[in-house]
Order: structure tokens, then C-alpha cells, then sequence
């Protein structure tokens, strides 16, 4: 066993005490030869971690699942979910919660290992995972955090020493996520198809106790836990919206109870404004597009009521429609949100009933001249132009004389208004084409130089330093659209 007092893990293990219908416990299948590949040394610090410890020998072994940790107690959950629709029985096929540790600041947070080995999950997969969809979660869930974005983290990720067999021969990794939990709407998905009424009861019951503690004495708790989660995915799927981020797989076990981005396996963020963009190359139909992931969400949320039924009311017709009328105010709660962040991407402090025809009017102009979505806003808050000549367009130009009488009618200053599209507008994204750049360079050629540039420019997106110019830089034009693919 890996010694605790010298990484300082204090693993605290709440999980277990659901019933064993909600997870199998087993050991992370050994690996040959880990070796780390990087470590996010202020998220470590941040939960409490000996991060000189934790780059010892013992600690990436422990990285790796060939240490168990003092404390740890590793086990897969168990879920279902409705992948593009279709419902089926899943679960961790190839990730397992080594252990909840307990930060500095009495916070509890899952550390799991991902590509840790097949479990009873695993239908037949081999529970592995390649190195570069592990970095490519590594750099957008870190981008994601430092947006301000709800997300999971990514702590570290390892490579095994073994290859693995995709579609070709890759080798092989592990990452360490760390997430505030892993209870997913296919959670209660899973317990409501296969389990009791005791077993929802205490899923819900604990997901209140870790999440929302203040609602645990309310008349109707489980009809609070409802509105709590609209809300909470109301403002996430906002967030996603106001920077062009898709997340390409929105099945109900990809959504998360907790509020957190998860599972970053087709994603990628927009380019040129279009609202019908996808990435995945699965997602054929475009049923993930941009414009489809707020529609999406509360889809998915209405099947965490169908789940949640009979908690809300004994009587099934009254249950049904208490959950309607919480799930009514997810597109209110989202509108307000995104218009919310929409005023502040334009520098707009009150609000004026005829701002979202403004919005709509430099949308609908962006994506007819196939404007950069992430560069236009960079733009608009400097006043610059950019290099697409999308500036000099006589549409934009008479919205502009709109967009600053706006600014005119309200009291704070032009200054005041840039100073707070500064904090809605980020100078950089993780672009595609760097993205796809520091994973090529990693894995093929062993030069983490690129990556680590990119993860530095990526920490500070709201700071329009220098350094970023570079990476404010569009992608060469190209006859092929880009492609994402579910490697993670």
C-alpha cells in the first residue's frame, strides 16, 4: 500500500454506503511500466496533495492503479443512459473511483482513474484508454475550468508501458479525473429500470446530502433535488453556449447531477459562428448540434423526473405533473442565462426589452458572412477590426451604429462597458487545429514542448496578453470539415 501521510490522501468512502446495486469493487488492472506524462500541480495542490510525493516512484504508480493508496477503495459505478436516444444499460467500462478525497477546504471529490482496465461494465471492451484522447481531456477540461465553466478536472495523465488496439496500434494511458461526483441522470436512469423504490430513495437521498445539503428539510426534497439540477444545467448549457462550446455526446449518463461538464470525448469548440455545427463523427443526424444542446438538456432532464416519479408523489398523474411544471422553467432559467451572458459579451450592464433583437441581428449577420464566433467578440471589445474583413461589411457596420446608441442610453461608461466584455469574452479557446497540433506532437513525436504552450496560454483566456496572438490565429482553410471522434 501506498503510504498516505506522504502524498496526503485522506480518502473518505461515502459511496459504498448506497446499496451494492450501484457499483462493483475490484482493483484497477495492472500496467507494465507508467511513466507520467503531466500533472496538474495546482489542482493537486488544491485537493490537498504532496505534489514532490506525488512525482515520486509510489505516487505514479498510484496514477497508474498499480498502488492502492491508504483509504482508497476502488469500485465502477453503475448506470444506464439513452445514447442518441436509445436506452441501454452502461456503467465505468473502463474507469474506476479509486476514492473521494476530502480537500483542505473539507471539500469531497472524486479521484477516479480512467482507462484503469475492463470491469463488469465493460461489454466486452478491454478497459483501456489511448494517450491522446486522454490529453485531448487533459487540455479541454483544464481550458473548460479556466473559462469558469463548471467542469470535472484532470489531475494527471500516464502512459502503461502497453499499447492498445484501435484503429491502429496507440499507447496506451491513464488519466486521473477529479469531479465533484460521478451521479449521472443515467444513475438514476439505472436504479429506477433495475433497482427498488428503497434504492432510488437512498440514490436521492445521497445525491441531496452531497450536493445540496440545503434543501434536505424541505416539505419536498426530492421535488427540490428536481429544480435544483434544472437550474444548475440551465446556467452550465448557457456557459457552453456563450463561448461556442459543443460538447458532441449529450447522452443522459454525459450529464452530470453535480452541474459539472463531463465526459469529453467528440467536443470541440466553434469556429465560425453556425448553429448547426457538429463535430462527432457519430452524430450524423446532428442531433448534439450547437443549437440543439440547450433543446437537448431538457431532454434529458425530463428523463431524471421520469425517473425521479415515484419519490415526487404516490400518485403517478400528480407526480407527472409537478414534474412538468418544474421542467417548464428550464427554458426560461437557460434564456435567462445565456441573455444574461450575451449582455455582458456586449458590454451591456441594464437590460432593455429590445436587446435580444440586437443579440439576434449580430448573430444572424455572423453566420451569413461566416464570422469567427470566439474572434468577433474579441474584436467588438477592442474595437478592432479583424482579418476576415467581416468589420467593413455594410451590415455590420449599420449594427454597429445600433450596438453603440445601446451603450449611449446606459449610464457606465464606454470603459466600463470593455472592462466587462473582458470578463465574458475570452481572447483564446483551445482552437481545433492547436488542439489536434499538441496531441500530434505529443504522442507521435514525443515533444510535450507544444502542448505545455498551449495548456499555458489556455490558463489565462481572459487575459489578452501578448502570448495569445498567436493562438487567436483561424485554422488554414480546408475542403474537409473537422471531425471529432468517442476516443475518450
Amino acid at each position: 500500500m501506498t503510504s498516505t501521510k506522504a502524498i496526503n490522501w485522506n480518502f473518505n468512502n461515502s459511496y459504498v454506503q448506497l446499496p451494492s446495486i450501484f457499483y462493483s469493487t475490484l482493483r484497477p488492472t495492472p500496467v507494465p511500466s507508467p511513466k507520467l506524462v503531466i500533472l496538474n500541480h495546482k489542482l493537486a495542490t488544491e485537493i490537498g496533495l504532496d505534489v514532490q510525493n506525488l512525482l515520486n516512484k509510489e505516487g505514479i504508480e498510484t496514477l497508474a492503479g498499480n498502488s492502492i493508496p491508504d483509504g482508497a477503495l476502488p469500485l465502477a459505478q453503475a448506470y444506464a443512459g439513452h445514447q442518441f436516444g436509445h436506452f441501454t444499460m452502461l456503467g465505468d467500462g473502463r474507469a474506476l473511483l479509486l476514492g473521494e478525497q476530502i480537500t483542505p477546504m473539507g471539500q469531497r471529490v472524486d479521484i477516479q482513474l480512467k482507462g484503469s482496465g475492463p470491469t463488469p461494465y465493460s461489454r466486452g471492451g478491454d478497459g483501456r484508454a489511448a494517450l491522446g484522447p486522454m490529453l485531448r481531456e487533459y487540455i479541454i477540461s483544464e481550458a473548460m475550468a479556466a473559462l469558469q465553466i463548471p467542469t470535472t478536472r484532470s489531475l494527471a495523465v500516464v502512459t502503461t508501458g502497453e499499447g492498445i488496439i484501435r484503429d491502429a496500434y496507440l499507447p496506451g494511458a491513464i488519466l486521473t479525473r477529479v469531479a465533484a461526483s460521478h451521479i449521472r441522470v443515467g444513475t438514476f436512469q439505472y436504479v429506477a429500470s433495475w433497482g427498488t423504490i428503497e434504492d432510488l430513495r437512498a440514490l436521492a437521498d445521497y445525491t441531496i446530502g452531497r450536493h445540496f445539503p440545503y434543501i434536505d428539510t424541505d416539505d419536498h426534497p426530492y421535488i427540490s433535488l428536481l429544480r435544483e439540477v434544472v437550474k444548475s444545467q440551465a446556467f452550465l448549457i448557457a456557459k457552453w453556449m456563450l463561448v461556442g462550446f459543443i460538447h458532441g455526446v449529450m447522452n443522459t449518463d454525459n450529464m452530470a447531477i453535480s452541474g459539472e461538464t463531463i465526459d469529453y470525448g467528440p467536443c470541440a469548440f466553434m469556429d465560425t459562428y453556425d448553429p448547426a455545427t457538429v463535430f462527432s463523427s457519430i452524430d450524423g443526424k446532428g442531433r448534439y448540434a450547437y443549437q440543439n444542446q440547450p433543446s437537448i438538456a431538457g431532454w434529458n432532464l425530463a428523463r431524471l423526473a421520469d425517473a425521479l416519479l415515484p419519490l415526487i408523489h404516490d400518485k403517478e398523474e400528480e407526480a407527472v405533473k409537478l414534474a412538468e411544471d418544474i421542467l417548464s422553467d428550464f427554458s426560461a432559467l437557460y434564456h435567462d442565462n445565456w441573455l444574461s451572458g450575451m449582455r455582458g459579451k456586449l458590454g451591456i450592464f441594464n437590460d432593455e426589452p429590445q436587446d435580444e433583437d440586437l443579440i439576434q441581428e449580430l448573430l444572424r449577420i455572423m453566420q451569413k458572412h461566416k464570422a469567427d464566433f470566439t474572434n468577433t467578440f474579441r474584436g467588438l471589445t477592442f474595437e478592432e477590426g479583424d482579418d476576415t474583413g467581416f468589420f467593413e461589411t455594410p451590415e455590420f457596420k449599420e449594427w454597429y451604429k445600433l450596438w453603440q446608441a445601446r451603450l449611449d442610453r446606459q449610464q457606465e461608461s464606454k470603459t466600463s462597458s470593455h472592462q466587462l466584455m473582458r470578463g465574458f469574452n475570452p481572447s483564446v479557446i483551445p482552437r481545433n487545429h492547436r488542439v489536434e497540433e499538441a496531441l500530434e506532437a505529443t504522442v507521435k513525436d514525443g515533444n510535450y514542448g507544444v502542448m505545455d504552450r498551449l495548456l499555458n496560454v489556455l490558463s489565462r483566456p481572459y487575459g489578452y496578453s501578448p502570448q495569445q496572438e498567436e493562438y487567436t490565429k483561424l485554422p488554414e482553410p480546408s475542403n474537409r470539415p473537422y471531425r471529432t471522434f468517442c476516443g475518450t
